[in-house]
């Protein structure tokens, strides 16, 4: 393997801005690297290679021109839900498979603006509905580290695109987990910040109140590089927040001394199994070690996160993907009136779990239900947040679990109920629009394989969080001690 895809993508921007190494080789290497491997993990849906030269070579003259570019030739992963102008974007779906993006994500524009190169749109669970990224109508991805298992969903190819060394950066989208446990199943940083903070405008939209762009990266600083150059306010979105960001990676630090971090007594190990609850016993221990203080939270809604979310997210995808109706977007197939066209389209379009989810959706929304189902859940949204605000009430940030488990063989989780429990941990920080990370944390199972450390901050303290996590991750270096699979 090349050395220069194994450098981070601090270390990249460092000797690509001081003249040492161009972007045009570091690009080279990065697409030699998916040319090698990418037919085995499936990361890519789609390949950007000359577009990644244009890019390299625009970086190399800016430079050359003096501007400092704090992503310089950094090579990026973007899942495929986002836009980028005159590329394929699919969403994993039949329905937009040959669709072409006529504009750019604000998020990935300003990762380019900031020296990103894009390598490729990157493999997702349709729609970003999964936590395995087995629902993609379009290709499979397999975990770098076990080729016979999922990396994780819905971000399942821009994590395995980090992990696997095809990119330094992915970009990848949030709804009640889907860059934190692909992050945690790939070895990798997975980091959601605060809702609102970075623009979702140029992202094909799931369940709006709860959807976040974040990155997933093989190191916290290059988490807090990424979010320091795509979080600010967008006037084309309506969601975004107009209030100041903290620049994050210029306060990394190596110690937790003065922090109090909650640990949830709901959210208990020991029903996780005695290797995994050893794990996690080990990680709170570990902060300990770094002066933090550990203190016990409580969430009491944490049981009702689930069904919260199964309501929420489902009845606004039903609303959001009744635009895909072969009229303005992708596929259409003819039938003999427009009624039955939609649903011919609809039928070939879509599959079985956005099918699924589009039922319970537009049945919770439905006359004689609204209240029963949906306003129901909207109000225990609400106690999530007030949960919350109690628990950092005695504590600066929460650590918690990212994953149940270890990643999972193909097709292990064959109903719904059971892939849904794999998001137990992190829809909570979702529903309440915290920030959120994982972070390796050591290895569990038979063959050995990744775990990740989820911490999670107040509203907009992506600064903290950050700071904390690359503190972890400094002292303990999980992710350096297991080799990728290829």
């Amino acid at each position: 393997m090349n050395e220069l895809v194994r450098r981070s993508a601090a270390e990249i921007a460092r000797e690509v801005g001081a003249k040492r190494l161009s972007a045009s080789e570091v690009t080279e290497a990065v697409l030699a690297r998916v040319d090698e491997v990418d037919d085995r993990v499936g990361s890519y849906l789609t390949r950007l290679h000359e577009l990644a030269r244009r890019s390299a070579q625009r970086v190399d003259e800016r430079v050359a021109a003096g501007e400092k570019l704090p992503l310089a030739g950094v090579p990026v992963a973007i899942k495929d839900n986002m836009c980028l102008t005159g590329t394929r974007t699919t969403a994993g779906s039949k329905i937009l498979e040959n669709w072409i993006a006529p504009y750019t994500a604000t998020a990935v524009q300003r990762i380019l603006d900031a020296g990103g190169i894009p390598i490729g749109k990157a493999n997702l669970d349709e729609f970003a509905m999964g936590s395995s990224c087995e629902n993609s109508a379009l290709g499979v991805t397999r975990n770098p580290y076990d080729l016979a298992r999922v990396p994780g969903g819905s971000s399942g190819g821009p994590a395995a695109a980090v992990g696997g060394f095809e990119a330094a950066i992915g970009l990848g989208s949030d709804t009640g987990g889907s860059i934190r446990e692909p992050g945690a199943f790939c070895n990798i940083v997975g980091f959601k910040p605060t809702y609102g903070r970075v623009s979702r405008y140029g992202l094909i939209a799931f369940a709006s109140s709860l959807d976040q762009i974040g990155p997933l990266t093989r190191t916290v600083e290059d988490a807090a590089l990424a979010y320091d150059a795509m979080a600010g306010h967008d006037p084309m979105d309506s969601t975004s927040i107009d209030r100041p960001v903290e620049p994050a990676a210029a306060g990394l630090r190596t110690d937790l001394k003065g922090l109090k971090i909650g640990v949830v007594k709901e959210f208990v190990t020991e029903k996780l199994g005695p290797e995994i609850d050893a794990l996690y016993r080990r990680a709170y221990s570990e902060l300990t070690d770094l002066g933090a203080e550990i203190v016990e939270v409580s969430l009491p809604s944490a049981d009702y996160g689930l069904a919260t979310y199964y309501l929420i997210a489902p009845a606004e995808c039903s609303s959001n993907l009744a635009r895909f109706d072969g009229v303005r977007y992708g596929l259409r197939v003819e039938g003999d009136d427009v009624g039955q066209m939609y649903e011919k389209t609809r039928s070939a379009g879509f599959g079985a779990e956005v099918k699924r989810r589009i039922l319970i959706g537009t049945y919770a929304l439905s006359s004689g239900y609204y209240d029963a189902y949906y306003v129901k859940a909207q109000k225990a949204r609400t106690m999530f947040a007030q949960d919350f605000r109690k628990a950092f009430e005695r504590c600066d940030l929460i650590a918690a679990p990212a994953t149940s488990g270890p990643p999972f063989e193909f097709n292990a989780k064959s109903d719904p109920y059971s892939m849904y429990m794999m998001d137990y941990y992190t829809i909570p920080m979702s529903l309440a629009g915290l920030p959120a990370l994982s972070v390796p944390c050591g290895y569990a199972g038979k063959p050995q394989l990744p775990m990740g450390l989820q911490l999670c901050a107040p509203l907009f303290e992506e600064a903290k969080l950050l700071a904390a996590a690359h503190a972890y991750e400094q002292a303990t270096h999980y992710a350096s001690q297991l080799a990728v699979a290829l």
